[in-house]
């Protein structure tokens, strides 16, 4: 009996062990980007969002981005050049929703925006940090890379014109784990 019972032991921690291994994650998305009306309250901060949807190996999704970024240009050491300014981004969270209806929560932890005004674009790098979810995602945890091509479509009027309205592209890659009984 006492060996029946080590033995129930292991098989539970071995199945716990397997249910909170890593998840990777390989999605693409497109969609746009624009000046926000919410106003994360950074001092010298611009708050934008983005509205993105795409596929990947956790399925169909659309994901919903708002951030705050420096509003002066920020020295770097990836995005130096006579025609590139670099704006860190200070705050933001976003939100995915996938077509099984589960949510997956991420705070953003690092990046920034690299604009390159030769090429008219910008290169977005940005790091996610997963706190959670629903359905599927309840308890998921990790981290995300968020990799993304910028390209104004429409300006202001002021003069110099200001980009508005942007095409986004890209694609988020990382792992996602859960501890539990189901996975991500």
């Amino acid at each position: 009996m006492k060996h029946t019972a080590t033995m129930a032991l292991m098989l539970t921690l071995g199945v716990a062990g397997v249910d909170a291994q890593q998840i990777p994650v390989n999605m693409t998305f497109s969609g746009d980007g624009t000046p926000s009306v919410i106003d994360l309250k950074h001092p010298n901060a611009n708050t934008s969002e983005e509205n993105l949807a795409g596929s990947g190996t956790q399925g169909p999704f659309t994901f919903r981005l708002v951030k705050a970024s420096t509003a002066a240009p920020q020295p770097s050491t990836t995005c130096s050049g006579p025609t590139k300014v670099y704006f860190q981004d200070v705050a933001g969270a976003g939100l995915f929703r996938f077509f099984d209806g589960s949510l997956l929560m991420v705070n953003l932890t690092d990046g920034g925006d690299c604009i390159d005004f030769a090429a008219n674009q910008a290169q977005c790098t940005l790091t996610f940090q997963v706190t959670g979810g629903t359905g599927r995602f309840q308890g998921a945890i990790g981290v995300l890379t968020f990799i993304e091509t910028s390209t104004p479509i429409l300006s202001d009027a002021s003069n110099p014109p200001n980009p508005v309205f942007f095409t986004e592209t890209g694609e988020f890659t990382g792992t996602i784990s859960r501890g539990g009984n189901s996975r991500p």
